[in-house]
């Protein structure tokens, strides 16, 4: 009798265990729009801050601003800002939104100075209308060398050749001094902006193309242009792709974004991300989600019907990280479990 019950035990258990697995919870992603936000290429301030709050209200369905922001951060964070500043004048993240972002957070009770607004070089962002010490936050890039974090790693089986500036390379001197030393490595090191100067992530790239990964969204602006020796993760294969959904998976940038907004007043589908005005439009619109892979997912939808109107080929397979982001549960990719939300006035 004990065996038969030791039987139909097992028979139950191994029944529930083949039995329907949970289904992830679907993803919120939300998107307002105003033809007013943005004219011959100059976004509207006001115009644009009430789109950004109406997207963090909506999103953390709370009715206060202040309130809004300080569900996503705490007292006790440090603040950092990621923006795309790789667009130059037209398609670098637009300065009115970072200003709203602040505004909000300080309201939450930040102070302005403590808050950082970063990307890997800020080259053209002094013609996209940032002051640095204007608006009270810090504008930092990330130095040469120096600025990486020897102990804050990536490896992958991928290697990459070195250039000056990432924290491993070794001049022509030192590689003749030290003759079985060469200007490669499958490591990465993250900023230190990353591993120990922010607590919490306010994740704000463009809604553009990137010629090598596909798109420059959410994941890609969370990684790529945060460490070195990434050109081995900017070749177009496949294998290089997938790295950046196990990059974003670390905890040094998972746990640390909490919100993700996405810059579409402008959006180019082509060249990207660096300017290229003539495959870009007015798109007046913003995105937000604390999901980045539906994020993504959407946007690079838009950006295939786009190319597609253009004549031009698809950039999915170079983009495949956004599903593979999926299988590691860093969000939805698919369409079903992805639902758009259109916030109005």
């Amino acid at each position: 009798m004990r065996n038969v019950a030791l039987v139909l035990f097992c028979a139950i258990a191994s029944g529930l265990a083949q039995g329907p697995q949970p289904v992830p919870t679907p993803s919120i992603v939300y998107a307002v729009h105003d033809p007013d936000a943005i004219r011959d290429y100059k976004a509207k301030p006001r115009v644009v801050r009430e789109m950004v709050n109406r997207l963090v209200l909506a999103a953390t369905g709370q009715s206060d601003v202040a309130k809004a922001w300080a569900t996503l951060v705490s007292p006790d964070d440090k603040i950092g800002i990621k923006i795309s500043a790789a667009g130059g004048e037209l398609f670098t993240t637009h300065h009115d939104v970072v200003d709203a972002i602040v505004d909000g957070l300080v309201a939450a009770g930040h102070a302005r100075n403590s808050i950082i607004v970063w990307d890997r070089s800020l080259g053209g962002i002094k013609d996209a209308g940032y002051r640095s010490g204007i608006n009270g936050y810090q504008l930092k890039a990330i130095e040469a060398r120096n600025g990486y974090d020897p102990k804050a790693t990536f490896s992958a089986p991928l290697m990459g050749k070195l250039i000056w500036g990432d924290f491993d390379y070794r001049s022509d001197k030192e590689i003749v001094m030290l003759s079985d030393t060469e200007n490669t490595s499958n490591v990465s090191h993250f900023s230190k902006i990353i591993s120990s100067e922010v607590t919490k992530i306010i994740n704000v790239p463009v809604m553009s193309i990137s010629e090598t990964n596909g798109i420059a969204g959410c994941i890609y602006n969370a990684t790529i242009p945060n460490f070195d020796n990434w050109r081995r993760f900017a070749q177009g294969s496949r294998f290089g792709a997938e790295s950046l959904a196990e990059i974003y998976s670390n905890p040094l940038i998972a746990k640390k974004v909490v919100f993700n907004l996405m810059d579409g007043l402008l959006a180019q589908y082509a060249g990207g991300p660096q300017p290229q005005p003539n495959y870009a439009l007015h798109h007046a619109t913003l995105y937000a989600s604390k999901d980045p892979v539906a994020l993504d997912a959407i946007a690079l939808r838009n950006l295939e019907q786009w190319r597609a109107r253009a004549s031009l080929p698809p950039i999915g397979s170079t983009a495949a990280y956004v599903d593979f982001a999926s299988q590691l549960n860093l969000g939805n990719s698919a369409p079903n479990r992805i639902e758009i939300r259109n916030i109005g006035r």
